[in-house]
């Protein structure tokens, strides 16, 4: 779907939408109908809230409807926009013409933020129906916003931004037999035309280092082990310290010899979110040209239970040295998120290491879909990944650490236990990834688990991949590396 910004709405607009904000009805006084249309509807500007009507307008008939944007703020206008495509994207409109200048609010800024929300809810992925029902397939075209004001500069970021959304989208939807380690990496690949240097281990160069808690996930599949890492340095200093983010890329999970139930094992393709939001992140960032130095790390493993499959009792050692009891082989993700981290200290020294994963089920026990949860070292890059959580519409919540959950992770045989009791099952899993972390080194660990698939449309995604992280990632890098 093209998004256009023009001075004046083009002759081929077969609707028009006229932007509300709350109680903001009087400023319509100059359409006629229009006012008299919203009562009968009880409608009175509330955020992504609609009237539709049609008119006879230059000669043939037009749909036209009001749109609500609330308060007109960053937030308001994303869901106005995403709430105007999810109404118009199957309906037969093909051009959207939209007028903000009743609303009071043209500016840069909210010209933008309305585009970014209508570019982020037009994402579904369709490619592999091929028949539709006719009215089920999508129309929409073009989003015109009609305005004098430039909003270029503000677009040029947010539609990149966007782009990384949907690439993450994308991948996360993918069934296992089409992504798997080896073709999550050839995704990645044209990332290199916008200036991504992409590194990649294959299983022997991973055996030769010793990533025995990744590899020993991966056994059990004739899918190979990838570790993928893409750098994008947008500084011109190549001594730059990286942000590092790690991702989960488990892209099956069946969980192994602990094999989990039959029933939703499908939706067991998305457990690898947490590397697609980090694909998604760097897709982002090298996009719009982001002034840092970040480097994505994604460990990519298939989890599935052959006769060459890790076995609970079994103990490996991971990159670190540091051995692992591995009590449940579906406690899989924190096994290969301990050897990427390793590696990512060892390999680029960064300062700050961010991982996201789809870890625990426990997580969306304790925060069902609304918040993503988050662990860390440091009270500093907490509380600036939550406010830009807050800002992005990625949220996150705070969970805690400490030595009496890190006592249960501890095994009589080996270093530790990749599993504590069932209780506090999200806050164990995030001890034993800590044990990994070097000291001096400032840590998030983000558990996704609840975010990354919707199985309802929301604001800005349709039922499906929600690209969650992304927007999350790239507005912390905003706001700390190149503020």
């Amino acid at each position: 779907m093209e998004i256009r910004f023009s001075p004046s709405r083009t002759p081929e607009s077969d609707t028009f939408v006229y932007a509300v904000k709350k109680d903001g009805l009087a400023q319509l006084s100059t359409v006629p109908g229009l006012e008299a249309a919203a009562a009968l509807a009880r409608f009175s500007g509330e955020t992504g809230a609609s009237v539709e009507s049609f008119a006879e307008i230059d000669g043939a008939a037009r749909r036209v409807i009001l749109l609500g944007i609330g308060g007109g703020n960053d937030s308001d206008m994303e869901r106005a926009g995403g709430a105007l495509v999810a109404k118009l994207l199957t309906s037969g409109a093909r051009t959207a013409s939209v007028f903000l200048e009743a609303a009071g609010v043209v500016t840069a800024a909210s010209l933008a933020r309305l585009a970014f929300g209508a570019k982020l809810r037009s994402w579904r992925i369709e490619r592999y129906r091929t028949r539709m029902p006719e009215k089920q397939k999508r129309t929409l075209e073009t989003v015109e916003l009609v305005s004098g004001i430039d909003a270029s500069a503000e677009w040029a970021h947010l539609s990149e931004l966007a782009e990384g959304v949907m690439f993450t989208r994308d991948l996360v939807s993918e069934p296992a037999n089409i992504l798997y380690p080896e073709s999550f990496v050839e995704r990645c690949r044209p990332l290199e035309a916008l200036g991504v240097k992409i590194t990649v281990l294959d299983e022997k160069q991973m055996a030769d280092l010793g990533m025995g808690a990744l590899l020993g996930v991966a056994q059990g599949s004739e899918r190979k082990p990838r570790l993928l890492a893409m750098e994008w340095n947008g500084t011109g200093d190549a001594e730059a310290k990286p942000l590092v983010f790690v991702g989960k890329g488990v892209t099956f999970d069946t969980g192994g010899i602990s094999i989990k139930p039959a029933a939703g094992m499908e939706d067991m393709k998305w457990d690898m979110g947490g590397a697609g939001a980090v694909a998604g992140t760097i897709r982002a960032l090298a996009g719009r040209k982001a002034k840092a130095r970040v480097v994505g790390i994604c460990g990519l493993v298939e989890n599935m239970p052959d006769g060459n499959a890790q076995r609970p009792g079994d103990i490996v050692t991971s990159l670190s040295g540091q051995t692992i009891e591995v009590l449940n082989t579906d406690a899989e993700g924190r096994l290969v998120l301990c050897d990427a981290i390793t590696w990512a200290q060892q390999t680029y020294k960064p300062e700050t290491v961010i991982d996201l994963a789809t870890l625990t089920g426990a997580m969306i026990v304790s925060l069902g879909h609304e918040y993503a949860g988050i662990f860390s070292n440091d009270d500093g890059l907490a509380d600036t990944l939550i406010a830009a959580g807050q800002k992005a519409g990625d949220p996150l919540w705070r969970f805690p650490l400490g030595d009496a959950y890190d006592k249960l992770i501890d095994s009589p045989i080996a270093d530790m236990k990749n599993i504590g009791s069932r209780f506090g099952g999200s806050i164990t899993a995030a001890q034993f990834i800590k044990r990994f972390v070097e000291d001096g080194v400032k840590w998030a660990h983000l558990d996704i688990a609840g975010m990354v698939w919707a199985d309802k449309p929301g604001a800005v995604w349709d039922r499906g991949a929600t690209g969650y992280g992304v927007r999350l990632l790239d507005r912390f890098v905003a706001d700390t590396v190149e503020s």
